[in-house]
């Protein structure tokens, strides 16, 4: 890394990448590309090798660029979008095209010079879509099972639509069923040991426990609970300013927010079983917390037991 003198910045979008260089003597260019195989191999002759290429991590599209990038031998990383926003604000930069996108990226790397990325094993990818899919039914089972009650609680329901909206229910619960099984056959496959590790955890269950590999690609992707804590929102943030501006302390709320709520319901089983988070719980009640910052410390307290058991 502290060689690369050639720094890229990708700005990805469906159908086109646009991409721009800056090397060490200050020169700079961009240019434009469209996502396809024959735009994806222009790439190679016009980003010079020894680039270190940075991309935002953009949810479906980004993946396929960096992949192909750091099979071709390009030094990758990978970045949240919320950062390079950040950097931006912080140049005062107005202009919102996807080349300046693609240049404030390069300018980031330049600077901050992030760390690399490797491309997450393919089971992981698979569970990750999984995970996604599943969350998706859940929300639309939920929304059904709530017009099924609005249009109940009217009395006046047609039989034919109370057995429509049951059906698509229990298909839906039958798909969830089916996908967490098989989610559940791949971490048994790929992670036996982990998965018996994590649920010894008093209070973690088999779902939290698929989630949080998942998440973390087998907890490779962090080397800290705290930044792991940061990514799943359930980091402190404090909003406080002078002598007169002084805010509850909140969890910020920037992850993800399916394993946030299965960590909270776990707290609840862990203040009865778990003898640490137990212990926590009672101290931070003695000194006159609330019962929700008690449970959010709690899921944090076994954020890091997990993080401890799955890294040792």
């Amino acid at each position: 890394m502290t060689n690369v003198n050639v720094f890229t910045g990708f700005d990805v979008s469906k159908d086109s990448i646009d991409f721009f260089s800056i090397n060490g003597s200050g020169k700079s260019g961009g240019q434009k590309v469209a996502y396809t195989r024959e735009g994806l191999k222009s790439l190679s002759r016009k980003v010079p090798l020894g680039s270190h290429c940075v991309l935002e991590a953009t949810g479906p599209y980004h993946l396929k660029l960096a992949t192909w990038l750091y099979q071709q031998g390009y030094a990758v990383s990978v970045v949240n979008p919320l950062v390079i926003k950040r950097f931006t604000q912080m140049r005062l930069v107005r202009a919102k095209t996807d080349k300046a996108d693609a240049q404030m990226i390069a300018s980031y790397a330049q600077t901050e010079r992030p760390p690399l990325w490797q491309p997450p094993a393919r089971y992981i990818i698979e569970l990750s879509h999984m995970e996604t899919t599943i969350e998706m039914h859940i929300k639309h089972r939920t929304a059904l099972k709530n017009q099924l009650e609005a249009f109940e609680a009217t009395g006046m329901i047609a039989p034919a639509i109370r057995s429509s909206l049951k059906k698509s229910i229990a298909q839906l619960e039958k798909t969830i069923q089916d996908l967490e099984g098989r989610m559940e056959e791949i971490i048994e496959n790929e992670h036996n040991a982990m998965m018996k590790n994590l649920t010894s955890i008093p209070g973690v269950g088999k779902k939290t426990a698929i989630a949080l590999i998942v998440a973390t690609g087998a907890f490779t992707r962090f080397d800290s609970h705290k930044k792991l804590s940061a990514y799943l929102g359930l980091c402190p943030r404090i909003y406080e300013s002078g002598s007169s501006v002084k805010g509850k302390a909140r969890i910020c709320k920037l992850g993800m927010s399916r394993i946030r709520a299965m960590l909270y319901m776990c707290s609840w089983s862990a203040i009865k079983a778990n003898v640490a988070c137990k212990e926590l719980y009672d101290r931070l009640l003695e000194k006159g917390k609330a019962k929700m910052l008690a449970l959010i410390a709690v899921a944090n307290k076994l954020l890091r037991q997990a993080f401890a058991i799955a890294k040792n």
